[in-house]
């Protein structure tokens, strides 16, 4: 069995569309996941249950994850409340039971949800991989391009002890 599963953060229409890059970010995830589930990598969503955000709440239109990524059956579902997508989830145990150590992230939002996850995921003692270009997030205090660019760089560099976080195109992680 793989020592490896793909995390696909938050790729829920309500803040897929319209992302910087929606397009070419979806078709990275909907490669990244095919690949993996070639492979018998599991596939992990994570689906964000907003508390004051209409559109997020859980069963709303803009909840739904964004059918050019839906899973598939097999795939594993798991909600969460807080950006961290091991906050009070059975992720962790998810992954421990699959053997996993080695977690690719993707998904939404890169400055919220993706940058929370990825850090906690290295203090979890987990090898993480970003996929560089299938994370995006909109424009607020400075351009997504911007957030993204800032992103890869902090994350890819974060000191740490024992773990990092290894920063690669998509189309450069192989799930064999």
């Amino acid at each position: 069995m793989p020592d490896k599963a793909l995390l696909i953060i938050d790729v829920q229409i309500a803040i897929v569309t319209g992302a910087y890059h929606e397009t070419e970010v979806l078709a990275a995830i909907a490669n990244m996941a095919a690949s993996a589930r070639a492979a018998d990598v599991p596939v992990i969503y994570v689906q964000h249950c907003h508390d004051k955000y209409a559109p997020m709440m859980k069963g709303a239109e803009g909840w739904a994850v964004h059918p050019k990524v839906a899973p598939e059956p097999g795939d594993l579902i798991i909600e969460k409340t807080a950006s961290d997508s091991f906050y009070k989830t059975r992720l962790a145990a998810d992954l421990e039971q699959l053997g996993v150590q080695q977690i690719v992230i993707c998904g939404l939002q890169t400055e919220f949800c993706v940058d929370a996850t990825s850090r906690a995921a290295i203090s979890h003692g987990y090898h993480v991989i970003l996929a560089a270009d299938a994370h995006t997030t909109g424009d607020a205090v400075t351009t997504a391009a911007t957030v993204i660019q800032h992103h890869n760089y902090a994350l890819g560099n974060l000191a740490h002890p024992d773990r990092r976080i290894e920063v690669k195109p998509s189309t450069e992680i192989s799930f064999v």
